[in-house]
């Protein structure tokens, strides 16, 4: 198991910043959440922090976001893509401890 990334702290960054991210890319909440398969009342209530986001959802807007120069640059900034989070996500352990 990796000690390098704690994903709570991840989850709670992304979530965070969402808003801002989403923005930057010109989404609606109806957009996103039909990217990443996941209702948009979900992610309305990921946004105002009424739930809390999953890994999966979690890894699902990383991939979103990190295809677009403008909002992969955020997710450096903000510190949620990480070069340990890199490492981690292409490390074989992260396949099979997850």
């Amino acid at each position: 198991m990796h000690s390098d990334i704690n994903k709570d702290n991840l989850m709670v960054s992304m979530a965070d910043n969402l808003v801002v991210l989403r923005k930057k890319f010109g989404l609606t909440q109806a957009k996103l959440a039909d990217k990443i398969g996941i209702g948009r009342q979900t992610l309305i209530d990921i946004e105002k922090k009424k739930r809390p986001m999953t890994w999966n959802t979690f890894v699902a807007l990383l991939l979103v976001f990190r295809a677009n120069c403008g909002t992969s640059d955020l997710l450096d900034y903000f510190g949620i893509y990480t070069i340990e989070l890199n490492n981690y996500l292409t490390s074989s352990d992260s396949v099979s401890n997850d």
